[in-house]
């Protein structure tokens, strides 16, 4: 998986540059890493190789984790992002809400968006519990000033209350089946 991970990074920074050059403005991508990757002990060091070897500034890349990284060893992870962050790295915690969600992950580690889990998305038109949980994630990532990517997004009606819910970023098979 380590392998992969980085394979995948490197592709999509080669990527960006070229999407950097056909519109002529920055743009910026993000990329889940596993635990075992984020564990690695070079791994600030080889993000930085292929971002310094593709000419990319880290202000373009955003590393997306899971809540169990985050709930794994704090002091390590919290010193990599860190480190991350201090280099203008951007993180996003993927599948908010599924995990270990601890209020004192978004006050404790340098993250700035959160993507909601789509098994509070999806169907959230028919589900009463599931629109108020991302109201609520909506409410606090706003309060804490940090972004919001809603995951799952099926449906028009899916996309109209997201929208009403002043949600501005989404992802799923609405959008794109691939």
């Amino acid at each position: 998986i380590v392998s992969i991970d980085f394979y995948v990074f490197e592709v999509v920074c080669k990527q960006l540059v070229i999407w950097r050059e056909f519109f002529g403005q920055d743009l910026s991508v993000a990329v889940n890493f596993s635990a075992i990757s984020f564990a690695e002990e070079d791994f600030i060091e080889r993000i930085l190789g292929i971002l310094k070897a593709q000419g990319i500034p880290p202000r373009w890349v955003k590393v997306e984790l899971t809540e169990t990284i985050l709930a794994s060893d704090a002091v390590m992870v919290q010193r990599k992002m860190q480190r991350l962050c201090d280099l203008g790295v951007c993180f996003s915690i993927d599948d908010f809400g599924t995990g270990y969600s601890s209020l004192s992950y978004l006050k404790r580690f340098p993250v700035d968006t959160l993507k909601i889990d789509r098994s509070f998305v999806f169907g959230m038109e028919f589900d009463a519990s599931k629109a108020q949980i991302v109201r609520t994630i909506l409410v606090l990532a706003k309060s804490l000033g940090l972004g919001v990517v809603a995951e799952g997004i099926e449906t028009v009606e899916a996309l109209k209350m997201l929208r009403d819910l002043d949600c501005e970023h989404g992802q799923g098979y609405f959008f794109s089946a691939a």
